[in-house]
């Protein structure tokens, strides 16, 4: 199996995090929707990142149905809660994490390719609120003071938390603010000095 893009993106973090808990291997190949746009395109017409390429040649795209697909081949637990309040709000931590990175991807076209004078300031403004606000709710769900969200080992919601949160302060640190948020400061940290995290580093 390989999986495509750099880990800078949120999306392909999440599905090379998850196989590193899973045991999942998988051949790690650096592209850019932006700079290796051309060859890119050889593998993937679509362009879309991440990208797996999977043992028999087959393409797939999007984070979330690639986790479904290496869940399925893990023959493992789905790094998810059992009980089933647990599981809903499980998935209620991961939807609002992928908010904050939507968001904050969003940020990243409109500020960092977008050309200044076609900027819509009421745009950044909205996206701004909403990845904010997505990381108010992130805040209330790790500021419990555990180390983890449902035990004494990490899920897709504690993964999917602490990766919204590091590509935030990689891009926008001035708009996500760290003293603002304490809790995932303390949660992110735990998570990067995991093994997991250390074998995908973004920096």
């Amino acid at each position: 199996m390989e999986l495509i893009g750099y880990m800078e993106s949120p999306y392909v973090r999440r599905v090379a995090i998850t196989a590193q808990f899973l045991g999942i291997d998988y051949e790690h190949q650096e592209l850019s929707v932006f700079r290796d746009y051309d060859e890119l395109r050889t593998i993937n017409p679509q362009v879309k990142v991440p990208t797996v390429v999977c043992d028999d040649g087959q393409i797939l795209m999007d984070s979330t149905l690639i986790i479904d697909y290496l869940v399925s081949r893990s023959g493992s637990e789905a790094l998810m809660p059992s009980e089933e309040a647990e599981y809903v709000h499980a998935l209620n931590v991961i939807g609002t994490a992928l908010v904050a990175m939507e968001k904050a991807v969003q940020l990243v076209y409109e500020l960092k390719h977008r050309p200044e004078e076609l900027r819509y300031e009421a745009w950044i403004v909205r996206v701004t609120q909403q990845m904010n606000g997505a990381l108010e709710m992130l805040e209330a769900a790790v500021g419990a003071g555990r180390d983890w969200l449902f035990g004494s080992e990490p899920t897709q919601a504690d993964i999917n938390a602490a990766i919204a949160w590091r590509f935030t302060q990689l891009h926008f640190p001035d708009r996500a603010v760290a003293k603002n948020y304490p809790g995932l400061v303390a949660f992110s940290a735990r998570a990067e000095a995991l093994p997991e995290f250390k074998a995908c580093p973004i920096e």
